[in-house]
């Protein structure tokens, strides 16, 4: 999956634009992601461990590799207060 995805860092993830579209339409498949960013934020809580977030903006997909510091049911929020909209994510691992 990586090949389809441009690495960018956390800190550039402010200036993107996410349109308000799910990148998922498959039920099972948003059932799927929801878990394991439950998992992916109790990981981030108790081992400081980083994930890969795979997700697309305006522009082109891309993955960033970064501790979740918390889930609504709408964002994800990682360090310094970035935010990504849970709608726009493929999956997380």
């Amino acid at each position: 999956m990586d090949t389809n995805f441009e690495i960018i860092e956390k800190e550039l993830i402010d200036q993107l634009h996410f349109p308000v579209a799910d990148v998922l339409d498959d039920k099972e498949e948003i059932n799927q992601r929801n878990l394991d960013l439950d998992r992916a934020l109790s990981l981030g809580n108790l081992e400081h461990s980083k994930i890969k977030i795979y997700f697309e903006d305006d522009q082109s997909k891309k993955v960033v590799e970064t501790t979740i510091w918390g889930v609504t049911d709408k964002r994800v929020i990682l360090k310094q207060g970035v935010v990504i909209p849970i709608n726009r994510i493929y999956k997380s691992i």
